[in-house]
């Protein structure tokens, strides 16, 4: 994944497939199995609503669908406002896409087999994430490698939302 010599080893977390549904609750591990994120699903919410928390239970982000839009639209936000708009492509004839827009300007694009957890998120700069299998033996678990000097939650984040779009009936 990031072929050039890194600073700092990337980290590995493990999520499983299918493992959640708005309303459930889910733990990200690392790569040592360790729980270091919570995804809170709100239940009996108008439209769907998840936090990621911190080990011990601080919201970093909230991940909510935005309501009226022709495709599928999730934004993330902090207590201080949008951080950003995870969208669908209308037309992919290739792999599937996602857009990340920040409100604060710039990008990133979520690019890949995403219905089977093999895709890369990338901004001008390269590679900011790969979420694949290749780390895990465990059985519908899989991986997200985030590069190094990024915000982890954040990639988490973004996977989850691609992950809530693409199997909508969770």
């Amino acid at each position: 994944m990031f072929r050039r010599q890194q600073e700092a080893p990337a980290n590995v977390y493990q999520m499983k497939q299918e493992l959640f549904s708005i309303g459930d609750d889910f733990w990200i591990e690392n790569s040592a199995g360790q729980r270091v994120f919570k995804v809170d699903g709100k239940a009996l919410r108008i439209r769907k609503t998840l936090d990621l928390q911190s080990g011990d239970g601080r919201t970093l982000y909230k991940i909510r669908e935005a309501l009226v839009h022709v495709r599928d639209t999730m934004d993330i936000e902090t207590d201080a406002g949008k951080v950003a708009t995870v969208k669908k492509a209308l037309i992919s004839p290739i792999h599937e896409k996602y857009s990340v827009d920040f409100e604060r300007g710039g990008s990133w694009e979520v690019k890949g087999k995403i219905t089977d957890h093999e895709y890369t998120i990338s901004n001008d700069a390269g590679e900011v994430a790969e979420v694949g299998k290749k780390w895990f033996r465990i059985r519908d678990t899989y991986g997200i490698q985030v590069a190094p000097n990024q915000d982890d939650a954040l990639v988490l984040a973004v996977a989850i939302v691609v992950d809530t779009i693409s199997h909508p009936h969770r």
